[in-house]
């Protein structure tokens, strides 16, 4: 750049009028060519104070010793000046928490590894923080940032949480084991903490750090790193507002909660181009836990999802459970999906309230996934019935098209309340092969177009205690001897049409419970069923079919 600056104005002097004396035209030159070199210093002094080197204030990129000072100083005098870019050159860096200012921007080279101490200590003091939906007080995440605006973690480097220290005191803790100094601590910060309906882990009082949680901020970037074995979740914006988490890579073994993304609270979501693999869900949207969350009230909403790979984990994108303080205006499309436990999963119980509602899925490859390609469970934790109030929970206005999943255990479990049912979802353009197909229970307002759905044993579709089912041209290309390709129970006002099933289907609908009424089918071409409707003798009406 400053050797084409300098040509422009070479060239500027070559052109110069030659029919001006010669004593004007080498004064002009000359002021010219000042101006040159005064832009080339400025130019040059400029780009020079927006890179903070970290080595320049003490560090050492041979892991020999922390360097979470010198990342400090550097961070600081780049706070002093307005902002600025901390830079991490080629090497290994061994620190302790990294907390951002305003306009910072963390930038860590190719051949750059930040390896995060496990010694608990260096995370002390303990700061503001969110746990699972609580908002505590306890150890700093490793990246930190508080009221912060304008920050970025970003380069093509390495950043390492050495993880498996915080994951053995967890699962190798008992109950009415001695208390660490470090769960004293916790229990004098947190005295009139909200608690979840199940307090056990804020009584236990050692909770591991986020691996970079920036709470209340605006205009987060995190893009292009690499990161490995993280303490607990690993990129956890919390009540940020404008979020883009783009190209980041994230490889954490099988290990305790290392959830991949989980943006909490937050508005204006950007996340795309990632690729993940976890020892927990790959990306979930929360927002609060039960009662603590209820009080909060901070949704998660407008969320963009897209564009991403998911392999190991619990579920690809999941929402909830903690969802309290409500999930909105979602959208989540093509992704792809191979080997997690579920796909789309969005889970919530009795006791967290809240709502989830206009969500998108759209474009969605899945394979090799060990339970169901899509669940929507609202008996995530088994509870009791109970009166409709502030803490129950909604699901409602969920859309999802264009899937195709093989190597499936369950195509769909859709798994209401009976005093809050699942309601108006829709699937369209689907084609699923799997073990068994979709199972909707406690449910309304469901709508399925275009669906083909090849199963090993039971029927494509499988309904219990649902009001209002329209089905559309549903259709398995792997027909079961004596097995229905719907089996309805309980089932209230259900409409199919433009089905065409393949030969060798013997059963196309069978239909039992006392509360099945409403049943219509119209404009289905059932010349290769054997029987078309199976109809127990606890149904009291009669299919009509025109």
């Amino acid at each position: 750049m400053h050797t084409k600056t300098i040509r422009k104005y070479k060239s500027r002097l070559l052109i110069a009028d030659s029919r001006k004396p010669a004593s004007q035209l080498l004064m002009a030159n000359s002021q010219q060519l000042i101006w040159c070199l005064l832009l080339l210093f400025f130019t040059m002094t400029a780009s020079a104070q927006q890179y903070y080197n970290v080595l320049k204030y003490g560090a050492k990129n041979d892991s020999s010793k922390l360097v979470t000072d010198a990342v400090k100083k550097a961070i600081d005098a780049a706070a002093q000046a307005g902002g600025g870019t901390v830079y991490f050159p080629a090497g290994k860096y061994l620190t302790g928490p990294i907390h951002l200012k305003s306009n910072i921007t963390i930038f860590i080279e190719a051949g750059a590894e930040l390896h995060f101490s496990d010694n608990f200590d260096h995370y002390l003091p303990m700061v503001k923080s969110r746990y699972e939906g609580v908002d505590v007080t306890s150890f700093s995440p490793l990246f930190y940032a508080y009221k912060a605006e304008n920050i970025t973690i970003k380069g093509r480097g390495l950043i390492n949480g050495h993880g498996k220290k915080w994951w053995d005191f967890v699962e190798g803790y008992k109950e009415g084991q001695p208390r660490s100094k470090w769960q004293y601590m916790f229990d004098d910060l947190n005295k009139t903490i909200l608690l979840p309906d199940d307090p056990k882990q804020m009584k236990r009082g050692f909770l591991r750090p986020p691996f970079i949680q920036p709470m209340y901020c605006k205009n987060v970037l995190i893009e292009g790193i690499t990161i490995i074995n993280s303490p607990f979740w690993t990129v956890n914006p919390e009540f940020c507002e404008n979020v883009t988490i783009t190209g980041v890579t994230i490889n954490n073994p099988h290990s305790p909660n290392t959830d991949g993304i989980n943006p909490e609270s937050c508005k204006y979501v950007h996340i795309s181009n990632c690729h993940i693999s976890v020892g927990d869900d790959c990306i979930t949207i929360k927002s609060g836990k039960d009662k603590p969350g209820r009080a909060m009230a901070m949704p998660a909403e407008n969320y963009t999802i897209t564009n991403c790979t998911m392999l190991s984990g619990h579920g690809g994108v999941v929402i909830g459970s903690e969802m309290s303080g409500d999930v909105k205006k979602i959208t989540i499309s093509n992704c792809v999906f191979d080997g997690t436990d579920r796909g789309i999963r969005i889970k919530t119980a009795r006791g967290r309230g809240g709502v989830v509602e206009e969500i998108r899925v759209d474009n969605i490859i899945m394979k090799n996934i060990k339970e169901q390609a899509i669940v929507l469970d609202m008996q995530y934790a088994k509870t009791q019935p109970e009166l409709v109030s502030e803490r129950t929970p909604r699901l409602r206005n969920i859309h999802l098209s264009n899937i195709t999943a093989s190597g499936v255990k369950q195509a769909c479990y859709i798994n209401g309340l009976e005093e809050m049912p699942v309601e108006n979802i829709s699937f369209n353009d689907m084609n699923m092969d799997a073990e068994t197909g979709f199972q909707i229970k406690n449910a309304a307002n469901i709508e399925m177009h275009n669906l083909h759905i090849n199963t090993k044993k039971g029927p494509a579709l499988k309904s219990e205690n649902v009001k209002t089912l329209v089905v559309d041209g549903l259709k398995s290309f792997t027909p079961l001897p004596g097995v229905a390709i719907a089996d309805l129970t309980n089932t209230e006002d259900a409409f199919f049409y433009n089905s065409f099933p393949v030969s060798g289907t013997e059963i196309f609908l069978k239909l039992s419970g006392e509360q099945t009424k409403g049943i219509v089918l119209k404009n289905n071409n059932l010349r290769n069923v054997k029987t078309p409707v199976i109809q127990d003798i606890s149904v009291k009406e009669k299919v009509t079919a025109f």
